[in-house]
């Protein structure tokens, strides 16, 4: 190979990896890729020329507006951990509220306000503490859902477990007994959603993906000597390939439903970089770590059909009921998502959040997309997450 073709296939690695479903290219098939230009080098903080295009599209703020939100979203995520801690017992969850650009944090016991003010947050009271909603849900888990039951997950500012379903099935008898029954276990809130969430692998088609047989999905992250991804996407064993239909290695670790994590070992003249590919509308964002976006924060999302989004995180630990079963401990946004997507990055900042999971609606009406967090994936398998 010469010298040209091996910048080429650099390039296109840097550009393409880690982000949200966009294989890197080994280094004898770059060459022929329209995506061989990186621009990641302009990605030294988070607040990128792409990623502000992106929020002033998504989430209809200026650019000064959203790179206000992105320093007062990374405050509020360094303050987590404080504020719990000062909470105590008391603790009933916490979200970033765009309209004061502070953390707010649930307390059952106003003495506690003090010191979790303290952390920098600002203090809710509420009735039912983190440990009884967290309870409640746990106890819905272990009924068995009807199909018109979307999902279900704990809300800490309406301090209840809020269960939504299907508009069209609200009266189905099957979704009636279901709510009945999760009533009884705590404190319940019910929400209709337009349609019922589904995942979105997709038949082969063309693009910049990575293919499980006739199935198209997108990688995450990258972690040394692997990326991960979408269990729906393949079962343990399973060879891989990329978008030039080259082996890339095979699926060492899978699991779905219960959950929808795996990861893929890497080979074959690949190599992963850490980054999320902007798809040539927004800069490639450098991965540098995995903290945790709060409820309420931006988030952005790549993918290998529709490519980068962004929108808000608007639930934690929901579970979804998909047709194939139940997927557990999911990050709910109101970012949009398409077939083929699956397994795809979810970014906050520069901090990887999870793999694209499934959701419903699309990218032209909108919608909502699931994803299971990155760092339940690092811990169940193991892995190292590939930072800059």
């Amino acid at each position: 190979m010469n010298a040209l073709r091996t910048s080429l296939a650099a390039a296109l690695v840097v550009g393409a990896w880690a982000t949200v479903g966009l294989a890197s290219g080994p280094a004898s098939a770059a060459a022929d890729s329209p995506r061989a230009t990186p621009r990641t080098t302009t990605d030294e903080a988070p607040a990128s020329a792409g990623l502000l295009s992106a929020m002033r599209r998504d989430l209809g703020l200026t650019e000064s507006q959203a790179r206000a939100r992105l320093a007062a979203e990374k405050t509020a995520t360094s303050v987590q951990g404080k504020a719990r801690r000062a909470a105590g017992s008391s603790y009933a969850g916490s979200w970033f509220d765009p309209a004061t650009g502070r953390l707010a944090v649930a307390v059952t016991d106003g003495r506690k306000s003090a010191a979790v003010r303290a952390s920098g947050a600002s203090v809710r009271l509420v009735r039912h503490s983190a440990r009884q909603l967290d309870a409640a849900k746990a106890r819905i888990d272990g009924l068995t859902a009807p199909a018109g039951v979307s999902s279900w997950h704990v809300d800490p500012k309406v301090n209840r477990v809020v269960i939504e379903v299907v508009a069209s099935a609200s009266d189905d008898n099957d979704v009636r007994t279901f709510v009945e029954r999760a009533r009884r276990t705590g404190p319940v809130l019910v929400k209709q959603t337009l349609e019922a969430p589904r995942t979105f692998a997709a038949g082969t088609v063309g693009g910049d993906p990575y293919y499980t047989g006739n199935v198209r999905c997108s990688i995450g992250f990258s972690v040394h000597g692997g990326f991960v991804t979408a269990g729906h996407c393949g079962q343990a064993g399973a060879a891989v390939s990329g978008w030039d239909r080259s082996a890339i290695g095979n699926f060492q670790g899978s699991s779905f439903p219960g959950d929808d994590y795996a990861w893929v070992s890497v080979g074959n003249g690949w190599w992963t970089v850490p980054v999320v590919l902007g798809w040539g509308t927004v800069s490639d964002q450098l991965v540098r770590g995995s903290a945790v976006a709060p409820i309420g924060a931006s988030i952005c999302r790549s993918g290998s059909t529709s490519h980068w989004h962004c929108g808000n995180v608007l639930a934690t630990n929901e579970t979804v009921n998909y047709s194939q079963g139940a997927v557990h401990q999911m990050t709910k946004t109101s970012v949009c998502a398409e077939p083929g997507d699956s397994g795809g990055s979810f970014i906050s900042g520069d901090q990887a959040q999870g793999v694209t999971s499934g959701g419903w609606g699309n990218c032209t009406s909108g919608g909502e997309t699931w994803h299971q967090p990155i760092n339940e994936i690092l811990n169940r398998y193991g892995l190292t997450l590939h930072t800059a």
